[in-house]
Parts: structure tokens; C-alpha cells; sequence
């Protein structure tokens, strides 16, 4: 049996390795190509190959089956909160694939049992990374806001525009606070509401700190005054909130990290004795009362981990 999963993995990998070559020997040129004058017509539709038209295809499958299961807007802005320039169809496309690949792969060589869990793994593994870019994402932002406010009121003081401020933010601050500002640029420019955008990039960034700044902007530009001074002040607040946060955040770092060692210790004990002494653990399999041990254990160990989530997450 060894030998014949051997056999199916090598004939596995090599038709992958066929097809990734025969791809690079059909969308690699093999020479230097001039470009035809009809491309540079826009009245003339781009061709299409039948690898794009098959992948334009299934991406159309894919967000019909979004928008049936009303997953479209909501993904769309995770993406967006995510900074990812990939459409919601491309991406769980993308995960699709990589699901039936692992899945195929798992089960080749070990079975159903690990071919389920592979393809498990992918969809997983993207929800996990555009969460965590969220996260980074709006750190990053929260961490920047000092900084480009005071930005801001230099700019104002100088006698620019509010708009020209902002602008003056989207060219000269790191990501991802330039990025947010230049869609604050690129939207007013089209005749959206200054206001409008100000609280878009607050509600996509999670920034209480922001929307303060955006009301802050509202009321100036309903009632007038120093805008500057305006700025100057939350800025110093916000500095000061920041030092708050990485305090709390350096004094709540080994509780968090006491919380993931416990949580992680069940299961280290449980590998290294299913490792050195599997009949130890085979009795909870082989009676009621063996399962119901288990299921006790799982439920403790769900409600310890909320009581450890709770403990070590200060909001303030």
C-alpha cells in the first residue's frame, strides 16, 4: 500500500510539474514581441485568452454564489479594512483551488481523514491572515495618527487648504495612514463629502481617535475658527492615549502570555503521552464514560479560554 501512494505522489507531482512548465512555456514569450498599434485604441476590446476566460468565468460563479449567500459587501470590506487589492471573487477562488489541491494531495498520502483536514486548511488559514492584517493594519494607523495630525496643523498654519493638509498627509505619511488619506483625496475630488470620507476611513480603521478628528473637522467647518489649534490639541491627546495603550499593552503582556502557555499545555501534555504511551489514552475512546471525560474537558477548556480572553483584554 506504502508503495502504491509512493507511485500516485510521484505521478502527482510530476503531471504538476508538467503543467506549471507547459504554463510558463505558453505565457512566457520567447522572444522580444512588438506591440500591436491596435492595443492602443481603447475602441478595440483586448483579446482574451482561454486560460483568462475560464478564470473570468469562475470568478463570476463565485460571486454569484457570494451574493446569494449575502457574503459580498461584508467581504468586500474586510478586504478593504485588510488594505488587499484582490477582489472577494479571486480570493476565495484562490482558496477554493488551493482546498481541492491540499485536499487531494492530504488524502493521497495519508489517507481521507488528512486529505479533509487539508482542504480544510486554506480557508481557514485566509480568514486568519485577513484578520490579523486588520488588526496590524489599524495598529499601524492608530500609532500614525499623532504624527500626521500635527502634519495637518503645520500644513494649515502655513496657510494651506484643509484639502491641501490632507493632502500634503497622503504623500508624505508611511502606510497605511497615506493610503486612507489619499482615498480621503481621491473621493473629494470626484464630489464626495469631506465629512462623509472623514468617518469612512474612521469605520474602516476601528479608530475612536479618528472620528473625534472628523467631528472636529465638522464643527470647524460649520462654525469656523483656529482649525490649527483645533488639531494641535487632539493630537495631544491622542499622543497621550497612545503612551496609555503601549503601557497597558507592555504591563498585559505576561498575562497574555501565561493565558497561551495554559492553553497550550493540555494539548502538549496529551501529544507527548499519545506518543510515549498511546493505550494510556485509548480507555477515553473505548467507554461513555471516556467520551464524556473528554466532552467535560473541552467545554473547560472553551470556558477557561473565554475567562483568559476576558482577563488579559483591557479596552479603555
Amino acid at each position: 500500500m506504502g508503495v502504491v501512494n509512493t507511485a500516485l505522489l510521484a505521478v502527482g507531482l510530476l503531471a504538476a510539474g508538467g503543467g506549471l512548465a507547459l504554463l510558463v512555456v505558453v505565457a512566457v514569450p520567447a522572444g522580444p514581441r512588438r506591440v500591436p498599434l491596435s492595443r492602443l485604441d481603447p475602441t478595440v476590446p483586448a483579446p482574451t485568452s482561454s486560460l483568462a476566460g475560464a478564470g473570468a468565468a469562475a470568478g463570476a460563479v463565485v460571486q454569484r454564489a457570494l451574493v446569494r449567500r449575502q457574503r459580498m459587501a461584508a467581504g468586500t470590506a474586510a478586504l478593504e479594512r485588510a488594505g488587499i487589492s484582490m477582489s472577494l471573487p479571486d480570493l476565495v477562488l484562490v482558496a477554493c483551488l488551493a482546498s481541492v489541491l491540499l485536499g487531494a494531495l492530504g488524502a493521497v498520502t495519508g489517507g481521507p481523514l488528512l486529505g479533509a483536514v487539508a482542504a480544510v486548511l486554506p480557508p481557514v488559514i485566509t480568514r486568519i491572515a485577513v484578520g490579523l492584517r486588520i488588526r496590524r493594519r489599524q495598529a499601524a494607523f492608530a500609532d500614525q495618527l499623532d504624527d500626521s495630525l500635527q502634519l495637518m496643523a503645520s500644513s494649515l498654519r502655513a496657510g494651506h487648504s484643509l484639502l491641501r493638509a490632507v493632502d500634503a498627509v497622503s504623500t508624505q505619511a508611511a502606510a497605511p495612514t497615506g493610503e486612507e488619506f489619499a482615498r480621503i483625496v481621491n473621493e473629494t475630488r470626484v464630489g464626495r463629502d469631506l465629512g462623509m470620507a472623514l468617518d469612512d476611513v474612521a469605520a474602516r480603521m476601528g479608530s475612536d481617535d479618528f472620528r473625534w478628528v472628523a467631528q472636529a473637522i465638522a464643527i470647524h467647518r460649520e462654525v469656523g475658527g483656529n482649525l490649527a489649534e483645533v488639531l494641535d490639541v487632539v493630537s495631544t491627546t491622542i499622543r497621550e492615549r497612545n503612551a496609555l495603550r503601549r503601557q497597558v499593552k507592555a504591563l498585559s503582556a505576561e498575562g497574555k502570555l501565561s493565558a497561551i502557555v495554559l492553553m497550550a499545555l493540555p494539548f502538549g501534555v496529551g501529544g507527548f503521552i499519545g506518543l510515549t504511551n498511546p493505550d494510556y489514552l485509548a480507555a477515553f475512546t473505548e467507554s461513555f464514560a471516556g467520551y464524556g471525560m473528554l466532552a467535560a474537558v473541552v467545554v473547560l477548556l472553551l470556558i477557561g479560554a473565554l475567562w483568559l480572553k476576558k482577563t488579559v483584554s483591557i479596552r479603555f
